[in-house]
């Protein structure tokens, strides 16, 4: 396995993890923890208590061995002892209105059934932490790369989603097209000095 760790944000109490119904969504989405929770665990919660579908009972972020996010993961109590279909769909529906990206899956613990879903697409953009001009990392400003890609790609997010590695620090963004994306923004990263040499990858 190329992953190292996984932070639980609510553990279940032994009760729970011998009675009701699990289903984990599998969330292609590199989110910081605290982002997660506001981003996907809240308002799926909501959702669920106000329609009598179940409830989150835990949460966790999946790291790679560099320490970089790979995925999140919602663990979830469905109210009833069946599979309802329509629940599930409505689950899946959520999420993606949450945004949740392409490469996704709801899986159900029961039966071991795994339902992709997911809409968005991801472009990570990683920008060269120590191989550049000194003077590159003392006139620019990372913030600037973040804000401009944001406004290029019409992010209206107010959350960053970003990794700051040893070597290279990794910015995310999510909308209906890479393709679209990666273009968008290819002037920019061509011309500001501090993209030199970054990566652009497809990340969902």
């Amino acid at each position: 396995m190329n992953f190292i760790k996984k932070i639980f944000g609510i553990k279940k109490t032994e009760e729970e993890e011998y009675s009701g119904n699990f289903i984990v969504a599998t969330l292609n989405d590199k989110i910081m923890p605290l982002d997660r929770g506001e981003i996907y665990e809240d308002p799926l919660e909501e959702f669920l208590q106000s329609n009598g579908i179940g409830e989150v009972t835990g949460g966790g972020t999946m790291q790679l061995k560099t320490g970089e996010l790979e995925y999140c993961d919602l663990e979830i109590k469905l109210n009833s002892n069946e599979i309802n279909e329509n629940d599930i769909q409505l689950i899946i529906k959520k999420l993606e209105e949450l945004g949740a990206p392409k490469g996704s899956k709801l899986t159900i613990e029961k039966t071991n059934q795994k339902i992709e879903f997911g809409q968005k697409e991801g472009l990570g953009i990683y920008i060269d932490g120590v191989n550049l001009d000194p003077e590159v990392y003392k006139n620019s400003d990372i913030n600037f790369v973040i804000s401009e890609i944001k406004r290029l790609t019409n992010d209206n997010s107010e959350i960053t989603k970003y990794w700051e590695g040893g070597n290279e620090t990794a910015l995310y963004y999510y909308s209906e097209s890479f393709t679209e994306m990666k273009k968008s923004i290819q002037e920019f990263v061509d011309s500001y000095p501090l993209c030199e040499g970054a990566r652009i990858e497809q990340i969902a």
